[in-house]
């Protein structure tokens, strides 16, 4: 085939053949060196659906997949053999015969007509090619034209005989085989040039197919298609005088009118079957290249996924995905700088069923994305709508995520379950809190860091369902206060939340040149971080509907994963990529805080009542028990909204990932608002499941605490004798600011609130009579 075959028939005239052949009993002459591995050449990986039938994806690096020769057809089989090694099954690995007329024709040409390689041969050149640890030189040595190794090729092909039988030396080389177009081995030609499996090919597609081996880059121009048919016509003709087909075959086969159609083979992300499972096929891809089972560096791991032939069974579940997408699109089209961003992760197992955007997954284009919308970018500069290929929804060390929002505050009322303090604890809340810490960014109280309620909040006292319920910044900076914010923001890591080692924004927190993890791995620091509380950090949705996953799941935190099942091209399953859970909350802390969070989202809390919520109508929409949090980032440049029910958690986030601190202000309801999108998305995810309830939570202790009656007063009394009856029982006391209807004098106690029994050392509130009317309710 090469014109090294010259030379070596020079080197080595056919008696000289001979002899090599008559020695290839010996074992030293007949014996594969230890270079010589006949290895499983590289392979298509290919990635499913959750329903292992849907592909989602194949990445490679050459375009393969092996068959064993069962699966391959005997037309097939014959047209290589015609082509390329008639006398295959008559030789033991070299075809003197054919080596000594190839020469006598070279030389009588002058240059090279004929080959004398046989298929032995050039399955001995390729798989040195791929066993030899891609050093150049090596590969080099296995490729060039030179005496050595047409000699070298003669004794390993003798060698391989003896080691592998007929019928495995050519299922090794029709797999191994290039093409042309990119296309190695009989499956992927059959699929590039006719889009069919092997075992279709018509005898002329077959010797088609057949005469590429030899010249696989002969159909890139006109000349090059009318050799390709001329040889094949050949092939045919041989294949007729070799008594495999017959002559009328062959003559239909040469008048059969071939449509080549050189279909690419999709490769990667950006070449998904439904654009919009890009970010899903990202995030799988982005967790394999962390797996250390796959090599010890990101490039070995990207040459395992490349080159390995796995078959990979993702936890893309196609009726959640498609729910999350048609949502997103519907409520904010793709060509708007806002990305709508929803993510769903299954409770209790960590497998991640959706990762949805109003974006194409495809690589940035200048010519079709809008204008950036950061006005520090520079001029002219492109944003990321409505192409993008970034990590928008999921965790990487690339990518920080958004600010939550007071989503962020179920991590507080973990962490006061977890230290003693019952849902039942009031705090008398005020329209603006007054933090016990220090914050240098934000207007201050001499100093002090005293966030305001959202407009239209209801003040004066809460508990935790209430205060859940309706969002009350100043009900949650108390709490973080009391509770330590050490304490909240280890409850946050062990549910899943990270703090990326990566330069402070001076504008959003404390210090200059710190690092996100180093300031909140300091117990100094975090005590004091109270606007962690009301969602300034940032992080991206899979890690928000992870956090209200584990709380649906009784307090078990499962890491997030793309896998249900990868196996090897062999079909042995590897035990990678599976359940992967920690109980990190006790469960009866679990179940107390969603007991609370079904509040916000229009549920009904199994031990109490809920008042207020920023979301009321998603019970009602979805259908199911459901529990969650919406959060609005300062300035409202962050919507989100989590919901979760017992299979399934969505969180949602409307943001601008260009300008993170956008002026737009993005929107909870109506159009392009964030809660129908989740709403819509839960809706559809669920049709059909069943309606599995919270398990309501038991212990006293952390409902209500252990409880004391309030002491009973005279009607109308006195401020200061109510607070010192009050406080005589062990009581915090606080006057409610303001006064109320009450036909009480002006000035005495109208009611406390509580008003029978609270918790033990539980703050009363003293509410004032203005005289005017009624008294109030409870």
């Amino acid at each position: 085939m090469l014109a090294g075959i010259v030379v070596a028939a020079a080197a080595f005239p056919v008696a000289a053949i001979s002899g090599l052949l008559a020695k290839a009993g010996g074992e030293a002459f007949g014996q594969l060196p230890d270079e010589l591995t006949v290895k499983r050449s590289p392979q298509i990986s290919y990635v499913f659906a959750s329903d292992n039938t849907t592909q989602l994806a194949a990445v490679y690096d050459e375009n393969r997949r092996d068959l064993p020769l069962a699966e391959i057809p005997d037309v097939v089989q014959q047209a290589i053999l015609a082509a390329e090694d008639q006398k295959f099954y008559d030789h033991n690995g070299v075809d003197v015969k054919g080596f000594a007329r190839a020469f006598i024709a070279n030389q009588s040409q002058g240059e090279v007509q004929q080959g004398a390689s046989t298929i032995t041969m050039q399955l001995v050149r390729m798989s040195l090619t791929y066993s030899l640890d891609t050093k150049a030189q090596e590969v080099l040595a296995a490729t060039e034209d030179t005496n050595a190794r047409k000699l070298r090729e003669i004794r390993y092909a003798i060698a391989l005989e003896r080691r592998m039988n007929k019928q495995q030396i050519l299922e090794n080389y029709l797999n191994t085989a290039f093409f042309g177009n990119r296309a190695f081995g009989i499956f992927a030609a059959s699929q590039v040039y006719f889009d069919k499996h092997p075992k279709d090919l018509t005898v002329s597609q077959a010797a088609y197919l057949a005469g590429l081996v030899k010249f696989p880059s002969s159909t890139d121009d006109e000349k090059g298609k009318r050799a390709a048919l001329e040889r094949r016509d050949y092939i045919v003709t041989e294949m007729a005088n070799l008594k495999k087909i017959s002559p009328e075959q062959a003559a239909a086969a040469k008048a059969e009118k071939l449509v080549i159609l050189y279909k690419k083979t999709p490769n990667g992300c950006v070449d998904v079957s439904a654009n919009h499972w890009g970010f899903f096929c990202d995030y799988l891809h982005r967790w394999w290249l962390q797996q250390e089972v796959f090599g010890p560096t990101t490039y070995d791991r990207e040459r395992q996924l490349r080159a390995g032939g796995f078959r990979i069974q993702s936890t893309l579940d196609l009726t959640t995905q498609t729910a999350a997408y048609n949502a997103a699109i519907k409520q904010a089209p793709i060509n708007l700088p806002q990305a709508l961003l929803l993510a769903g992760i299954e409770p209790g197992t960590g497998k991640v069923r959706a990762l949805a955007a109003n974006r194409n997954f495809k690589l940035d284009d200048d010519e079709e994305n809008g204008p950036n919308t950061n006005p520090k970018a520079p001029a002219g500069s492109k944003g990321s709508y409505p192409n993008t290929t970034n990590p928008l929804l999921s965790t990487d060390p690339s990518f920080q995520g958004y600010r939550p929002g007071s989503v962020m505050k179920i991590y507080t009322l973990v962490a006061a379950l977890e230290n003693g303090i019952p849902l039942d604890y009031v705090i008398n809340t005020q329209a603006q809190a007054q933090s016990k810490y220090p914050y240098k960014l934000e207007p201050t109280c001499n100093g002090m860091w005293c966030p305001p309620n959202s407009a239209g909040t209801a003040i004066g006292p809460h508990n935790m369902w209430t205060a859940f319920g309706s969002s009350v910044n100043t009900y949650f900076v108390p709490l973080f206060d009391t509770v330590g914010g050490d304490k909240v923001i280890d409850v946050a890591k062990r549910m899943g939340v990270t703090f990326y080692d990566v330069p402070d924004d001076p504008n959003d927190r404390p210090g200059t040149g710190t690092k996100d993890d180093d300031f909140y791995s300091s117990v100094a620091n975090a005590k004091i971080w109270s606007p962690f509380t009301l969602g300034i950090s940032t992080h991206p949705p899979l890690q928000i509907a992870n956090t209200f996953a584990t709380l649906a799941a009784d307090g078990l935190y499962c890491a997030p994963t793309p896998i249900e099942a990868i196996f090897t091209f062999k079909n042995e399953k590897l035990d990678i990529g599976g359940k992967n859970c920690t109980q990190v909350i006790d469960p009866e802390v679990a179940r107390a805080a969603i007991d609370a969070a079904r509040c916000p989202v229009g549920d009904s809390s199994t031990v109490s009542k809920c008042q207020g919520g920023t979301a009321l109508d998603s019970r009602k929409i979805i259908g199911k028990p459901v529990a969650g949090k919406s959060g609005t980032s300062d300035n409202e440049s962050t919507a989100t909204l989590t919901i979760t029910t017992k299979q399934l958690a969505i969180s949602g986030f409307l943001v601008d990932p260009d300008w993170p601190d956008t002026t737009q202000k993005m929107k909870h309801k109506g159009d392009r608002g964030i809660n129908p999108a989740v709403q819509m998305a839960m809706r559809d995810a669920m049709a059909g499941k069943p309606s599995i309830q919270f398990t309501p939570p038991k212990n006293q202790k952390l409902i209500t605490g252990v409880q004391a009656n309030i002491p009973v007063f005279a009607p109308c009394a006195s401020v200061g004798d109510v607070t010192a009856a009050l406080k005589g029982a062990g009581f915090r006391v606080e006057v409610a600011k303001g006064t109320v209807p009450s036909v009480c004098p002006a000035g005495s106690v109208a009611a406390t609130n509580p008003t029978v029994k609270t918790l033990r050392g539980g703050l009363v509130v003293i509410q004032v009579s203005d005289g005017k009317g009624p008294s109030p309710g409870p």
